[in-house]
């Protein structure tokens, strides 16, 4: 079973955490990687700066509510970027509304994904993502 490089994007240290725990106690576990918002998402895609070295991730869990550059800006402009476009992207997010869905969805996302309020379900959830993408889905580039 291969594991996966998974880009997490994300300004909840919170939920940042509960994301890393569920991924840790996952079969494969899964190597982590966080940023705090969408510019600093590019600049670790692209390999810029502080983040020269980062390896391309198999995977992003984008949520859309952060400071500075947004899940939503930060979808388009991945979607839109010949290098980066084919790296599936989850929403992840708080946000159950049907026009965040829809925008998502016309931005190209892979999958939405409403992040569950109860601990474990959460949990559950980003299990199920990660298994979905490990065991089920063909990724472009993935390490078998």
């Amino acid at each position: 079973m291969r594991s996966l490089q998974i880009l997490v994007v994300d300004d909840d240290d919170a939920d940042a955490l509960m994301i890393s725990e569920a991924l840790a106690e996952a079969e494969t576990s899964a190597t982590v990687e966080r940023v705090t918002d969408g510019r600093e998402a590019l600049d670790y895609l692209r390999r810029e700066g502080q983040y020269a070295t980062a390896s391309r991730p198999d995977l992003i869990l984008l949520d859309l509510n952060m400071p500075r550059m947004d899940g939503r800006e930060t979808l388009a402009a991945i979607k839109t970027d010949d290098q980066l476009k084919a790296i599936p992207v989850v929403i992840l997010t708080t946000s159950g509304a049907a026009p965040d869905i829809v925008a998502s969805y016309q931005q190209r996302a892979n999958a939405y994904v409403t992040k569950p309020f109860g601990l474990d379900d959460f949990e559950s959830t980003v299990r199920q993502i990660d298994r979905f993408y490990r065991e089920v889905a063909s990724l472009p580039g993935a390490r078998h």
